[in-house]
């Protein structure tokens, strides 16, 4: 891929069209700029809000009860079926009822007793179970230790649902509990599958034996394992060009994946050409910058039916806006109800904020306790390697002994 991008560049024609493209993307970026550098920047909240409205789900009929349920009378334990009126009464044993047996081939009468394993039919003439815990037990008989009760440990027929009954309205979002409710009524279950996401860092400063000036790529490997931690199908592409035209090349040529996740081009550099490619692309910007530190440059957009998420580039902020984002999404593509990622702790120590949004500082977890980590910013990849956790903490910062809300770390 990359020797499609230095041919591209080498192209004579490709820099003509690159020309007209840059002069194309000056008016968009100098819009944009006024946008996107709003003093009200969109809160944390809001961003996601937003993330979620403009992806669809997968939309579900209602569910309703194809039967009673449980269709007949069942054992809710393993025992024996009896007449709860005869009391401890010795019992003569008829034989045995396993789950999925047709009781018809037993009837119980006075003085007769059958062997019942958990989610057995009752049979005719029973309307008690006496645990295994509670009988004496002989070869062909059996005594009850305690009295029975009519109903003792029987789900009666449609105890749960009634032929009929809405079980689950049109459009709940799905659950494995609920994929199994789906299959007990006979309904379609809807296939499992992986959402399809492809990686791809940003910046021509991104090679394998790099010198001083230049740096490997740290986040398309961090962000692909990122994703696979989430659940998706997860693809590391080749890095991203700092150049327009390339650049639009690659957004278009996306091979399937239903979710890109970008790292790096969507700040305010002279090489931040995300944006402005996504514009003149005729992509919709859902959101750019957010309330946040780190994170700030944050971009969602849609392009076509591709959701293409730019992270910022310091590999702090790139994990943390994943971690929020792409997990969002993941959740409403697949149907699921939206993901609540946050826990609440004590710091063990305090955490200044000295800026207007809100930080989210690296922490050890120490018994259920977040331990401020010294953390240098935001292309610290080091103190995120040791951390655990990422504090919430509200302008001004919080003290020792604070409680505050946290972002576990996967």
């Amino acid at each position: 891929m990359q020797s499609a991008f230095e041919g591209l560049a080498r192209s004579a024609s490709e820099r003509l069209a690159r020309s007209a493209f840059e002069v194309r993307l000056t008016g968009v970026a100098s819009s944009m700029a006024m946008s996107c550098d709003h003093p009200d920047l969109l809160p944390l909240e809001e961003a996601l809000r937003r993330l979620w409205d403009a992806l669809p789900a997968p939309s579900l009929p209602e569910l309703r009860a194809d039967r009673d349920d449980p269709a007949t009378d069942r054992a809710s334990m393993d025992g024996v079926a009896l007449r709860a009126a005869e009391g401890r009464s010795p019992r003569q044993l008829l034989g045995t009822l396993y789950a999925g047996s047709d009781p018809a081939a037993f009837t119980v009468l006075p003085g007769t007793a059958v062997r019942i394993m958990t989610g057995a039919a009752l049979p005719a003439g029973a309307d008690a179970i006496v645990p295994v815990e509670q009988l004496e037990t002989a070869e062909t008989t059996v005594r009850p230790t305690a009295t029975p009760e009519a109903g003792d440990h029987v789900r009666v027929r449609g105890d749960q649902a009634r032929r009929g009954d809405l079980l689950l309205p049109a459009g709940t979002p799905l659950s494995a509990a609920r994929m199994g409710l789906r299959a007990q009524e006979g309904a379609p279950v809807p296939p499992l599958t992986r959402i399809r996401v492809g990686i791809a860092s940003t910046g021509d400063e991104l090679v394998a034996d790099p010198a001083p000036h230049q740096i490997r790529d740290s986040n398309g490997p961090m962000l692909a394992a990122l994703a696979h931690s989430l659940g998706a199908e997860a693809t590391l592409r080749p890095a991203l060009p700092d150049d327009p035209p390339a650049l639009a090349a690659a957004l278009q040529s996306t091979q399937g994946i239903r979710i890109l996740l970008t790292s790096g081009g969507v700040s305010m550099g002279d090489h931040d050409h995300l944006p402005a490619v996504l514009r003149e692309l005729g992509a919709t910007i859902l959101f750019h910058k957010i309330r946040l530190k780190p994170g700030k440059p944050m971009l969602a957009a849609l392009l076509g039916d591709l959701l293409i998420l730019g992270l910022p580039g310091n590999p702090v902020s790139a994990y943390v806006n994943g971690l929020l984002f792409l997990s969002q999404a993941l959740a409403r593509l697949e149907g699921r109800a939206a993901p609540d990622p946050w826990r609440r702790g004590r710091l063990l120590g305090p955490v200044k904020n000295k800026g207007d949004r809100p930080l989210l500082h690296p922490c050890r977890l120490v018994e259920g306790r977040l331990e401020p980590l010294p953390g240098k910013g935001s292309a610290d990849l080091v103190t995120l390697g040791h951390a655990d956790a990422f504090a919430w903490i509200d302008q001004g910062g919080l003290e020792t002994g604070a409680k505050t809300r946290y972002l576990a770390i996967l």
